[in-house]
């Protein structure tokens, strides 16, 4: 058996751009793949922290797969990344390793992936310049900006990225970069055709009166039950969009609050498969709001496109 391919997070980023990993999520999802029959994810609690264990059978296809994060909180004051991790991709017969790849990469590709294939159909019927308004400075933030650029290449995208503090922030690539919670921030929100929030945050980061009737937004942040980034009210007038119902009933915090608020009925969430494939089309005058919380076959599918694309 030859030696698995090891593939660190320059060659995963060289070996599947952005448009790609979305195309590979919208493959997936139209090819019959089911978001509802992933197996379920495990934290392991351990000394210094937890360990995540996302596992994937493929639903029938060529590989499986296992991503191995780890949450240690003390690591910062020690100069070591909070979370960290591996994914090994299987062939599903033999389930032998065919490659490893780093994990925080294939996290940072496959999160904004995934947002920006369920809402790929409605920003592209749209024309001329995508207001973008980004909250956060992590990863997250950074790659949802790519990630709408690579896959909207018709469509000009100009970027507000709002912080609560502008000095200690890295700039998304050609972002106007404006403090969180004051007058301009507001003014970005008003205009933003999409709205990313990709933050640690822990209650509403805006008012919901804020966002556009025709908006889309995209919430990647929490994915804790008693945590959220959006205000109920948003939800509650919005076609409220999730990887999968049951997977948002007990790890979505936006989705779970907003129910115990009464803004939101479990009967009213759309699976994001009905939306890639076109079985249900959200209505293009309401908010779309998708709320994601990361699922085991995302990883998987979006690793076997950084295989291709690395061989």
């Amino acid at each position: 058996m030859s030696a698995p391919l090891v593939l660190d997070a320059a060659a995963v980023a060289a070996a599947c751009p952005p448009a790609d990993a979305v195309a590979a999520i919208v493959a997936a999802l139209r090819g019959g793949l089911d978001p509802a029959a992933d197996l379920p994810r495990q934290a392991v609690p351990v000394a210094a922290g937890e360990l995540l264990l996302m596992p994937s059978d493929g639903g029938g296809r060529a590989h499986v797969g296992i991503k191995v994060a780890t949450v240690a909180p003390a690591n910062p004051g020690r100069g070591v990344p909070r979370v960290q991790g591996s994914y090994l991709l299987l062939d599903a017969a033999t389930l032998g390793v065919v490659a490893v790849l780093d994990g925080i990469a294939l996290t940072t590709l496959r999160t904004p992936a995934v947002s920006v294939a369920a809402v790929l159909d409605r920003l592209a019927a749209g024309s001329g310049p995508l207001s973008v308004a980004v909250i956060g400075a992590g990863p997250q933030a950074h790659g949802h900006a790519a990630t709408l650029a690579g896959a909207l290449p018709g469509r000009q995208v100009a970027v507000t990225q709002l912080v609560r503090d502008p000095t200690r922030s890295v700039p998304v690539r050609g972002a106007r970069l404006v403090r969180l919670g004051t007058t301009e921030s507001d003014a970005a929100l008003r205009a933003a055709d999409v709205v990313v929030c990709a933050t640690s945050a822990r209650a509403p980061l805006f008012e919901a009166d804020l966002v556009a009737e025709t908006a889309v937004v995209l919430a990647v942040g929490s994915h804790e039950p008693d945590a959220r980034e959006l205000p109920a009210d948003l939800l509650a007038r919005a076609t409220v969009v999730v990887e999968d119902v049951g997977a948002a009933l007990r790890e979505a915090g936006d989705v779970v609050l907003a129910i115990a608020d009464g803004a939101l009925a479990a009967e009213d969430l759309v699976p994001m498969r009905d939306v890639v494939t076109g079985a249900v089309r959200p209505d293009p005058a309401r908010p779309l709001v998708l709320k994601t919380t990361g699922m085991s076959w995302e990883d998987l599918v979006v690793a076997q496109a950084v295989l291709a694309g690395a061989g």
